[in-house]
């Protein structure tokens, strides 16, 4: 068995990969499951998961979160939220499979938007939460 996290973490990785209009501001290669501070700007590091049971008594359904950092090289926020738009594009449509399981819901918790200390770096924070299935 995987862990949904990390089955939704590839999903949401193929996915931004996927789009258009997502690549056409930050390079394949600038989307990655990273830490830290990124070398290249802009890129959307995959960041912190966590899954939790879903309540059902097969154990089959998990709630899964997620947080992608969205990282710019400019001294305010507006590349950081066109980012933002892109991956909520990117994300919105249908239901998905993977692996091992089904996403039966999927959307965007949270946006936060802030400006790195160094006056140089724009962050954002994109918070998304799943319902995922187990696929037998």
């Amino acid at each position: 068995m995987s862990e949904p996290s990390l089955d939704l973490q590839k999903a949401v990785r193929a996915r931004l990969l996927a789009t258009s209009a997502v690549i056409a501001i930050v390079p394949a290669g600038s989307i990655a499951d990273r830490s830290g501070t990124p070398a290249t700007f802009p890129s959307i590091l995959i960041g912190e998961g966590q899954t939790t049971p879903g309540g059902d008594i097969a154990r089959r359904r998990h709630e899964v979160f997620a947080d992608l950092h969205v990282w710019t090289e400019e001294p305010g926020l507006a590349v950081c939220k066109q980012i933002a738009g892109a991956v909520r594009s990117a994300l919105a449509d249908g239901r998905w499979s993977f692996d091992h399981f089904e996403v039966a819901d999927l959307y965007i918790s949270s946006s936060r938007f802030m400006r790195d200390p160094d006056g140089k770096h724009g962050h954002s924070v994109i918070s998304l939460s799943a319902i995922v299935l187990e696929v037998a």
